[in-house]
């Protein structure tokens, strides 16, 4: 499970963390790798019940940011609050960057997926159009690494870009996929004109995202609330660094 922030509204405090997630969600709590999202620190300034529910689960305290090993991917969990107390920010150099460098640059060979709340690209108006350019020293790190895919919330919607890279350019060959997933069910924001290379948007169905991460492949399904919408989508995308069959 990748809980990607805004996990407990309206301020992430500890009885909305103790009577609202801990009570739907949180049953699948000891398989969960979340993500801290902007009303995380709203109930405070450094978003302590956020990290007190989840503990060691939600990486170093104050940073938010630490990555695993599944099967054959490198799995990445990023925090995108730049402004966060304690964080100091996501620009080059910062210690998120230099933590992500070195991260990837220890998982040359694995299909790598990164998660986190705010999204780089969003056609979404429910937060200002969702560009979040802090954000695009990340997107370096995991572009230059050949990363795969990126995951996002924050946005009250779906939306699936094509391959991209950071500058918002078409790369069919080396570029990230991302997927804006703010379909968790507090409420639906509007969507506005398509920014470049966004193939599916959809603002009125809450559901998840399916992930099925194979060696050298992975393959995707929203799937929304049962008797909800008749909105799908799936596909399937080869990773970057698949080692060539002999």
């Amino acid at each position: 499970m990748f809980a990607a922030g805004d996990l407990a509204y309206e301020n992430g405090t500890v009885e909305e963390f103790k009577n609202c997630y801990d009570k739907t969600w949180g049953r699948f709590k000891n398989r969960t790798h979340p993500a801290p999202g902007n009303h995380e620190f709203y109930g405070s300034k450094d978003g302590s019940p956020y990290f007190d529910y989840w503990g060691a689960q939600a990486g170093e305290r104050e940073k938010g940011y630490y990555s695993f090993d599944l099967g054959s991917w490198h799995v990445i969990a990023l925090n995108t609050n730049c402004a966060a107390p304690g964080l100091g920010g996501c620009d080059a150099g910062s210690p998120q960057d230099v933590w992500l460098q070195k991260d990837l640059a220890g998982h040359p060979q694995s299909c790598i997926v990164a998660f986190g709340h705010h999204a780089l690209y969003s056609s979404g108006v429910f937060k200002s159009n969702a560009i979040h350019p802090e954000l695009r020293q990340l997107w370096r790190g995991l572009y230059n690494a050949h990363a795969d895919l990126v995951l996002n919330g924050h946005e009250h919607s779906y939306e699936r870009f094509a391959p991209q890279d950071p500058y918002g350019n078409l790369d069919e060959k080396r570029g990230v996929r991302e997927f804006v997933v703010g379909t968790g069910g507090r409420s639906h924001g509007p969507l506005g004109f398509p920014v470049p290379n966004s193939l599916v948007r959809n603002a009125d169905t809450f559901g998840v995202l399916k992930l099925t991460l194979s060696p050298g492949k992975y393959s995707w399904e929203f799937v929304p609330v049962e008797g909800a919408s008749e909105f799908h989508d799936s596909g399937e995308g080869t990773c970057h660094n698949e080692k060539p069959s002999r």
